[in-house]
């Protein structure tokens, strides 16, 4: 072999383990992991559940994920991950993401468009029912804040503890106040979402979850 066949021999193989190198350090793609799934057989496709635009499948309970806030996703993952917040389903797909493949997936659904409440939800407004009421108004007379106040009046949410409850499936999110009220979910900041749960009777959970569910959104790629 010539000396020229042998260099562009190295230099071909220079070329391939550097373009095999660039794959393996690319950074995940969001999208892909979602509607296909991670590199882990576990890691199976977020929108199996969750359905192809975000929005969650209402009647089996399956929430909304589009539009919500980077950090609240990617701290979820991270509590389903360690065990802090307990789900049977959640938990495995959560440890077989690795923690770049969890920020990407969380990064592509916060990017997702989702248009704002069907209704103004500005505290400030009037109230035609109880639940209206303890979402724009909260009862302090209980000390319980109105929901907007934390959670925004919008479709974004605020902050990494506070996701938006617009449009969000009703079962979804009775569910999780009875999670809270029951303490089988605690990965709330000073346990703030425990005791606004448990200050709410089984009938405000249903109808303020029903109002929520009411406004409409839809996910815009």
């Amino acid at each position: 072999m010539s000396l020229a066949t042998r260099s562009g021999l190295s230099t071909c193989i220079s070329a391939c383990l550097f373009l095999l190198a660039s794959t393996a350090h690319a950074e995940p793609d969001g999208q892909k992991i979602y509607t296909q799934g991670g590199q882990a057989p576990a890691a199976v496709a977020c929108a199996t559940c969750h359905a192809a635009d975000g929005m969650g499948t209402a009647g089996a309970g399956f929430p909304r994920l589009a539009g919500l806030p980077q950090g609240y996703l990617s701290k979820q993952l991270e509590d389903f991950r360690s065990g802090k917040r307990a789900n049977a389903v959640m938990q495995p797909i959560a440890q077989a993401l690795d923690a770049a493949e969890g920020k990407a997936v969380a990064t592509y659904l916060s990017a997702l468009e989702v248009p704002g409440p069907s209704v103004n939800v500005d505290p400030t407004g009037s109230v035609a029912s109880a639940a209206e009421k303890l979402v724009k108004q909260g009862d302090w007379s209980r000390n319980i804040p109105a929901c907007v106040a934390c959670h925004g009046q919008g479709n974004t949410g605020v902050g990494e503890h506070f996701p938006p409850l617009v449009g969000q499936s009703g079962a979804y999110i009775t569910a999780q106040l009875n999670a809270w009220r029951s303490g089988a979910r605690k990965n709330d900041p000073n346990d703030l979402m425990g005791h606004v749960a448990r200050s709410l009777s089984d009938a405000e959970v249903r109808d303020v979850s029903a109002y929520f569910a009411s406004l409409s959104a839809e996910a815009k790629q």
